[in-house]
């Protein structure tokens, strides 16, 4: 890779056993796991001013903890147990009903949770940098990453580890590296971005009063087709967030953007944004409950769904997914439906693909998906994963992304302590380790009648209605 750095007159800022690059949901779990998994030291860099990524950045609810239907399993455990519970325990959090076909959602406070991230990382011992961006990766003459550069207010450093996790969502730091990958819409159509916003002063039993997601859904159809309203589609979502009289949506659509493009990024922000004030107006003329209502807030950035996803030791596919596919190596399972948002043909508006995993059940992620191919020093995780598109559109909900985290971590700390690649973990040492956590590898036999009952056979303390 060429760089456009002499890295011999940076200097070096910290050594550590472990680097974590990216703050996210993933980066976050990872970084606990690895650091109170035989104590090794622990660095987590994260551009932004606070952790947590998509989950504080942009969105309030967790899916992926529940398989979707009538009779929903709970199919992730471990650390994103505890990021819940702390949640529960601030009166931060409760539980949505199969929404949208994507399962029963887990609604947080997301500004309580830029605290909860930063005490569970505290307590745990990791050293965090934030408003640090990762510029460059160094590696020596067999390919190997020895180092990473970052560049703060202060300057450009140098950071060497041993191990590796890239957990920066757009695959920074194996695209630093050299590693292969393949690039959203180099194949298929990339994922429509989206900006979220929020409102409040908003009259929610009104709202339901009149039918709620039906009397939406005519609203915004009947404002697109009059022309009242440009709106860039007829679907969208809205609901209450975890404070009184407000709401949050995803409904803005930006279509045909390579995020890893800057000026591209910059143009889709603006876009992002422009459409969201047009959804205000629209809201406050035509949905009962909205007149009095305004945005109070956008989303830090526009979200992403997919940019580089680094090819790994064992890519996920659509067919493991909808064939509920077994693996030796399993180290998360996952029942979130394929969920492929994309611009339809017209143009003008958007289709959401569903695939259902079949049955209610879970499929198994196995632990090659996470190690870039070939490589000892380094794994993937989060929404850069080794996985086809359509798998990755399952695949890419927060609760399997923190439970990819969790199998990282304790996977790099299994491999400093063996003395052996990651490649070459006993992954039958980490599937044990990752039981003994609360993690869950095998899906439940039970089906619990409610949301509810599933999270009461986990938790002490289930999140309020």
């Amino acid at each position: 890779m060429f760089s456009i750095l002499d890295h011999g007159k940076i200097p070096l800022l910290a050594e550590v056993d472990v680097l974590v690059a990216g703050a996210g949901s993933a980066g976050c779990c990872a970084a606990i796991a690895a650091r109170e998994s035989g104590r090794h030291s622990v660095l987590l860099l994260e551009r932004y001013g606070f952790a947590g990524g998509s989950s504080t950045q942009m969105l309030d609810t967790f899916y992926g903890f529940f398989t979707p239907g009538a009779e929903p399993r709970k199919v992730v455990g471990g650390i994103p147990d505890r990021v819940v519970n702390a949640l529960d325990a601030a009166g931060a959090v409760f539980l949505r009903p199969n929404t949208y076909g994507a399962g029963t959602g887990v609604n947080y406070n997301p500004e309580r949770l830029k605290l909860v991230w930063d005490e569970l990382l505290v307590r745990a011992g990791v050293r965090v940098l934030l408003h640090a961006h990762l510029v460059d990766a160094e590696t020596v003459a067999d390919g190997r990453i020895q180092s990473v550069v970052i560049w703060t207010k202060r300057g450009f450093y140098r950071i060497r580890a041993t191990r590796f996790i890239d957990a920066s969502g757009d695959a920074d730091l194996c695209h630093a590296a050299g590693l292969s990958y393949e690039k959203a819409g180099d194949l298929e159509p990339a994922q429509t971005l989206t900006t979220t916003f929020r409102m409040s002063n908003v009259d929610l039993g009104a709202y339901e009063k009149a039918g709620g997601k039906k009397i939406l859904a005519q609203k915004m159809a009947g404002a697109v087709d009059a022309g009242t309203h440009p709106l860039p589609r007829k679907a969208g979502s809205l609901h209450a967030m975890n404070a009184r009289g407000c709401i949050s949506t995803v409904a803005v659509r930006v279509a045909d953007i390579d995020a890893t493009d800057f000026e591209q990024l910059t143009a889709a922000e603006m876009e992002g944004r422009r459409q969201a004030f047009l959804y205000e107006a629209f809201l406050r003329d035509c949905v009962p409950g909205f007149a009095e209502s305004n945005i109070i807030g956008l989303s830090h950035q526009i979200g992403v769904r997919e940019t580089r996803r680094v090819h790994g030791e064992y890519r996920l596919t659509r067919e493991d997914c909808l064939s509920v596919a077994r693996f030796e190596d399993r180290v998360l399972l996952c029942g979130a439906p394929i969920e492929d948002h994309r611009a339809a043909p017209d143009g003008k508006s958007e289709e959401t693909v569903w695939g259902y995993i079949p049955g209610g059940d879970a499929y198994d992620v196995p632990y090659r998906t996470l190690v870039p191919r070939g490589r000892d020093e380094i794994l993937a995780i989060g929404r850069c994963f080794s996985a086809t598109h359509d798998a990755h559109a399952s695949c890419r909900s927060m609760g399997q992304t923190m439970a990819m985290g969790h199998a990282a971590g304790l996977a790099v700390a299994l491999s400093l302590e063996k003395g052996c690649g990651v490649r070459d973990i006993p992954v039958s040492d980490l599937q044990q380790r990752l039981r003994g956590a609360g993690a869950v590898l095998e899906t439940p036999r039970r089906i619990a009648h409610t949301a509810a009952d599933a999270w009461a056979e986990n938790f002490a303390d289930p999140p309020a209605h």
